[in-house]
């Protein structure tokens, strides 16, 4: 297996992948070093991973590297007791792609829960909401804001109201 990573540490400059344009267009924002990063990381993540256990594997994600540290995120603390365990065959990974790191970090970040767009159908509005809307609108001086607000109190009434 070819290997093409090359240690990154903080401060250093990454190496460019991206495309010209994408690069250009983030230059003058500051961005560019931050996103090559990252896409390096999402690079190396699974070149380390595959040392692991594939049940392990799947529970555990690259965060970061400098040359101290191996950084993985867990979903559980079962997961961080358990990667801790494979501590020598992950920075023996980390050190046949060339990396520094000495010590292996675990962190446990649970997932947000995924909340698909578009299942939820909106409720309507309360009279009391509605109430409340029409009050802030009085009580604004910005003309388009004021529009906006009693055209949302005059959404769909709520059933429940008796409206």
């Amino acid at each position: 297996m070819s290997n093409s990573f090359k240690p990154f540490v903080r401060g250093a400059s990454p190496p460019t992948s991206l495309p010209p344009r994408a690069l250009e267009a983030l230059s003058g924002t500051g961005l560019a070093s931050v996103v090559e990063r990252a896409r390096w990381l999402g690079e190396l993540d699974p070149v380390l991973r595959q040392s692991l256990p594939a049940t392990l594997a799947g529970q555990c994600k690259l965060a970061n590297v400098d040359d101290k540290n191996l950084v993985f995120l867990v979903s559980a603390p079962v997961w961080k007791a358990k990667l801790r365990l494979h501590a020598d065959t992950l920075l023996g990974a980390a050190a046949a792609a060339g990396l520094k790191a000495r010590t292996l970090v675990v962190k446990v970040a649970t997932p947000e829960p995924a909340i698909p767009a578009g299942t939820g159908t909106p409720r309507p509005l309360s009279e009391a909401v509605r109430d409340s809307l029409r009050a802030t609108a009085q009580s604004v001086s910005d003309p388009g804001l004021r529009d906006q607000l009693l055209r949302l109190a005059e959404s769909p009434r709520d059933k429940t109201d008796g409206a």
